[in-house]
């Protein structure tokens, strides 16, 4: 892909922000890839950059062992005057071994914050970080600042190096994608020229190539948008060597099961068969309350799943499925195993941290580099219906996550009917479309109410809606105070066995979208 299109190389130096860095820079029309901050230089120019990004981190660039910029590249950036981007710890990292000073933060700037530029001009910005730039590089100009006085940003026009103090990546600062553009169009002089359209293509020959023209392919559709659009690719990749398996693990949603089915035969039509294999998984998962085992454990139940669907295919067909395809996106890697030593995971996916080791079958995952918007901007080229690339996304592991702690059947059946509530509320107020993601937890308390003229000790259920753009950061929705009443007393009154609502209004970061 790199040799047909202009690619600007991001260095990530462990920021959770590095993928939202590699988004933006692909929705202004550049390919770009994620490299380790410490990839050897043969690497990086193996991809013929036409620019580089230093991400930010958590680092110190004073820390013992702290990353640090890879051997040769500023010797490489003098000779070529090659655009290099520094972001928040990049920004530290460029002032320091180009002879300027890093301070140690005494005043740590977290958060959306004023920043002024030289010429006056004011916007918000984020910021995460306590170091700070003292002292300029010899060839850099101060371009900006923050409220504080701290310096927000720096350039030097010669050598066609900026940094920025602030995330520009991150929707919460102003016109933050704008700084991205000038830098990439105007300072780096690239002209765009990746799409949905050139990935669909690519995709589909990678798609061949790793298959061959010969082997079958499992499927494992979960009922929403990511394994659907994975599912549409490889089938018009490889024809009806694929097979589409649906498994209800005894964790879906209100009636999830006859929606999907129905709408992958008549909708999508797609070859699908449902498995119910709910009795296993909850058997596996009885007395598990530590949200990583449930992650783990369904990751590998799933496999166990798919390798009897293989072997049931094999029998019928006398030739065994080679291949699992899979709807892993960009945040299930960057979440589950971020994928080197700077990096922090957050929390591993079924589908790529609980995978086993002794998998039999290899996988197959052509949206891995996409982030959401990405995967219903691709299933658009496919023909999927808007209406269906419109759900609100829902996790792998189903409503084990959103059931705090130990797994019921009891507990399991009230959040069906909390969630179900909570989103026919939104159709019916025209809200679903305008959330990114809404849904009910059940919590492990009970509470004191008054229910039918007589005291109750019954179950807690949250609920939550954020808005986002690729789900890497969000916004909890601003309900009005009447919705939330009229949703709550619905719940109350039509769910046995829960007296209490409560709504989140933490964003991501520092919250998570999921709870667990």
């Amino acid at each position: 892909m790199s040799a047909r299109h202009a690619t600007v190389v991001i260095l990530d130096y462990g920021s959770q922000y590095t993928q939202l860095i590699a988004r933006r820079v692909r929705e202004l029309g550049i390919y770009s890839v994620i490299l380790p901050g410490d990839a050897r230089l043969e690497r990086i120019e193996s991809f013929e950059p036409r620019a580089v990004i230093l991400s930010g981190g958590p680092s110190s660039v004073y820390e013992p062992g702290a990353p640090m910029l890879p051997e040769g590249f500023l010797a490489l950036q003098e000779r070529t005057k090659l655009p290099v981007l520094g972001i928040c710890y990049g920004m530290q990292l460029l002032a320091r071994d180009l002879g300027g000073e890093v301070e140690k933060g005494h005043v740590r700037e977290y958060g959306q914050m004023e920043v002024v530029g030289e010429c006056g001009k004011r916007f918000l910005a984020w910021m995460s970080h306590g170091d700070h730039v003292s002292k300029l590089p010899p060839g850099f100009e101060s371009v900006s600042k923050s409220a504080q006085g701290i310096l927000a940003s720096m350039e030097n026009r010669e050598r066609r190096i900026v940094a920025l103090q602030f995330h520009p990546e991150v929707t919460h600062t102003e016109n933050g994608i704008e700084f991205l553009r000038q830098f990439l169009l105007d300072v780096g002089g690239i002209r765009p020229d990746w799409s949905m359209r050139s990935l669909l293509d690519e995709q589909i020959a990678a798609v061949r190539a790793q298959v061959g023209e010969r082997a079958h392919v499992l499927c494992a559709l979960s009922g929403g948008v990511d394994s659907a659009v994975a599912a549409a690719l490889v089938h018009r990749a490889i024809g009806d060597r694929l097979h589409c398996v649906f498994v209800d693990h005894g964790l879906l949603r209100f009636k999830e099961r006859e929606r999907v089915m129905e709408l992958f035969e008549t909708r999508l039509h797609l070859p699908v068969r449902c498995v119910d294999a709910s009795a296993r998984f909850l058997t596996k998962l009885a007395g598990v309350s530590d949200p990583e085992k449930k992650r783990k454990i369904i990751g590998a139940e799933f496999i166990s799943v798919f390798d009897d669907a293989a072997g049931e295919i094999a029998a019928r067909l006398g030739q065994a499925p080679e291949f699992l395809v899979q709807g892993t996106l960009y945040p299930d890697v960057i979440e589950s195993s971020p994928g080197h030593k700077h990096s922090t995971t957050i929390k591993s996916h079924h589908n790529v941290g609980g995978l086993p080791k002794d998998m039999k079958l290899k996988l197959v995952e052509p949206l891995r580099s996409l982030f959401k918007d990405e995967v219903r901007a691709l299933g658009r080229e496919l023909g999927i219906a808007p209406e269906f690339l419109g759900r609100h996304p829902f996790p792998g592991p189903g409503l084990a996550v959103r059931v705090i702690g130990e797994l019921t059947e009891e507990r399991l059946a009230i959040l069906r009917q909390v969630d179900e509530v909570f989103i026919q509320a939104l159709r019916e107020d025209g809200l679903y479309d305008r959330i990114w993601q809404a849904f009910a937890v059940f919590l492990p308390v009970k509470s004191v109410g008054v229910q039918g003229d007589g005291r109750t000790h019954d179950h807690v259920v949250a609920l939550r809606a954020v808005t986002s753009s690729d789900g890497m950061t969000a916004d909890w929705y601003p309900f009005d105070g009447r919705f939330l009443a009229k949703v709550s007393s619905r719940i109350c009154n039509q769910v046995r066995g829960v007296n209490r609502v409560v709504y989140d209004i933490s964003s991501k970061p520092p919250a998570t979208i999921e709870w667990e």
